[in-house]
């Protein structure tokens, strides 16, 4: 079944502590095993260590509803790490766990699914192993030239993505600030291979932006108070691909200190054109770290208008992307010197505009966005609002390369949903899925969305009985709409599942056993498993749910 994704991890043992204290399931609170069986159906079982298997005792095991995840009742594990819920009606529950020191999980948990149990006639939900994994420890120090601690410094957390798939990217998960003794750490983390970067100002630098005899008198006494610490990487490195990764394992507790090193701070010249009401087009520079934009900035800004120049002062060595001049360019700098910017560098961007449709004929939500992300990770993330009855977004400056299209609506209760890309209509050629190809050319596209929200129901099976943990992958017959349309699950413990926001469509249902380290993405290894796979036909008579009427066949890894 589909769960909550990483925050709801951090909140649920929150989450289980309020309604302790509140009472509101504090009168069902019991220490395994129970002195004696409750009417109704039992869930049982044992909590063990994941790392090493020992019994995890005092863990708080707690019983969620299926249906709106609210805490029906909690135990606590006994001393062999045993635990009982009795009592309960028949139906199909989210199981958790938690305890300080270890990862809060849902049962059988992989990525942002895991197993619900069902209980009733014929289930059987004792006997069950929870295996809870220990979280990391990852702290360090963060220091200057002089040993001194550096105080405020932001410290990123990025993790590798743990199977070797051309298009996953490293993603930033985590940010710490150091205290005044240059100290940071990040807790509960999951184990993995991560990498660390560091960005902080120092305190006593000085970046004198107005242009003028003092700014000529720093320049010719060598500024010395005009520096910047460049962004570093573990181990103590400036160069990005030089970082070395830190493999953690459940439970255990790393060190990864940093000693930054000051550099002169650089000063960049840009030619900036005028508006016609005779304001200057400011550039806009956005340093990188391992594909991902920084937000903040710490350079200040000067602008001549009688030379139309636009500097930029107390930028440290990195890596950038800066977006000049009109019709904007977009260039990737390796700065490491001061210099002038030449306003033909880059990349000349183009507008990317457009209609969306509901493939349904339907209306569009009211607030609708459309996003575009570089499918290279080479460019920031770009978002466009969805304006007027007709659908219309435009992006001004979108520069070359491949992208994926989305969109996204603001529902009821202020949270973004992703409506699927069906296809991408761009003069007289139609592309299925929500890959595009921008060139030098303005692009006017057509885009047609699915607001399908059909839910196709079945059940894993091997031997004709149903197989839990199982993943299972809705694979669309278009490859090309594989991004958008998919769609995943894992099984409940009576081998049933439930995919989705489904959009008409043809679909072959795959389930797989132990696949959920599978680069299941790539066309080469999901299409091994098609031919045994059911097929499905999903229209607009198909309704809010379809079921299958036969079971899915489990397939070994």
């Amino acid at each position: 079944m589909r769960k909550f994704r990483a925050l709801i991890n951090k909140l649920v043992p929150c989450y289980i502590a309020f309604l302790l204290a509140t009472g509101t399931i504090g009168a069902q609170q019991q220490s395994a095993p129970a002195p004696k069986p409750a009417s109704g159906y039992r869930i049982a079982g044992m909590v063990v260590n994941a790392a090493t298997g020992d019994p995890v005792r005092r863990a708080t095991v707690a019983v969620l509803s299926e249906a709106d995840s609210h805490a029906i009742e909690s135990v606590e594990t006994d001393s062999e790490g045993r635990f009982v819920l009795d009592g309960l009606a028949a139906d199909k529950y989210q199981l958790t766990a938690s305890k300080r020191g270890f990862i809060t999980a849902f049962y059988d948990q992989h990525e942002e699914f895991n197993t619900a149990i069902v209980t009733g006639p014929g289930q059987e939900a004792s006997g069950l192993i929870f295996r809870l994994a220990p979280g990391a420890v990852l702290h360090g120090l963060v220091t200057g030239g002089g040993g001194d601690p550096v105080e405020e410094a932001k410290v990123m957390l990025f993790v590798k993505p743990h199977i070797h798939n051309p298009g996953a990217r490293i993603t930033q998960v985590g940010e710490a600030i150091t205290d005044d003794t240059g100290a940071y750490e990040f807790d509960g983390l999951a184990a993995g291979e991560y990498l660390l970067a560091v960005k902080a100002e120092p305190w006593y630098a000085y970046h004198h932006s107005a242009p003028g005899p003092a700014h000529q008198q720093e320049l010719e006494a060598g500024a010395p108070l005009d520096v910047a610490y460049p962004i570093t990487f573990f181990d103590s490195t400036s160069d990005e691909s030089s970082s070395s990764p830190i493999v953690l394992t459940g439970g255990s507790r790393d060190e990864a200190n940093f000693n930054l090193h000051t550099l002169p701070a650089l000063r960049l010249t840009v030619e900036s054109p005028m508006r016609q009401d005779r304001t200057m087009i400011q550039p806009e520079l956005r340093q990188t770290v391992f594909g991902t934009a920084l937000s903040e900035t710490h350079w200040g800004t000067s602008s001549d208008p009688q030379t139309g120049a636009i500097e930029l002062s107390g930028v440290a060595p990195g890596h950038y992307e800066l977006t000049l001049g009109d019709p904007p360019r977009v260039a990737e700098l390796d700065l490491t010197s001061s210099q002038q910017i030449d306003p033909e560098l880059g990349t000349a961007t183009v507008v990317v505009s457009g209609t969306v449709r509901n493939a349904s004929g339907a209306a569009l939500p009211k607030i609708l966005e459309v996003h575009l992300e570089s499918l290279s990770g080479a460019h920031t993330p770009l978002r466009a609002r969805v304006e007027g009855n007709q659908g219309k977004f435009s992006f001004a400056s979108v520069p070359p390369g491949a992208w994926a299209l989305s969109t996204a609506y603001l529902d009821a209760v202020n949270n973004y949903k992703r409506l699927p890309v069906v296809s991408i209509t761009m003069g007289s050629s139609i592309h299925t899925g929500d890959l595009l190809t921008v060139q030098d050319k303005p692009l006017t596209l057509q885009v047609t969305i699915s607001d399908g929200q059909t839910r196709v129901e079945g059940f894993a099976r091997k031997d004709k009985k149903g197989q839990p943990g199982v993943m299972v992958v809705l694979v669309p017959r278009e490859p090309a709409a594989f991004r958008a349309l998919a769609r995943r699950d894992q099984s409940d413990s009576d081998g049933s599942f439930a995919l989705r926001d489904v959009a008409p469509g043809r679909y072959t249902v795959v389930a797989i056993q132990d696949g959920w380290e599978l680069d299941w993405e790539q066309p080469n290894v999901i299409g091994r498993y098609l031919p045994q796979g059911i097929s499905v036909t999903v229209n607009g008579d198909s309704g809010k749910l379809l079921h299958l009427p036969q079971g899915v066949p489990v397939q070994s890894r």
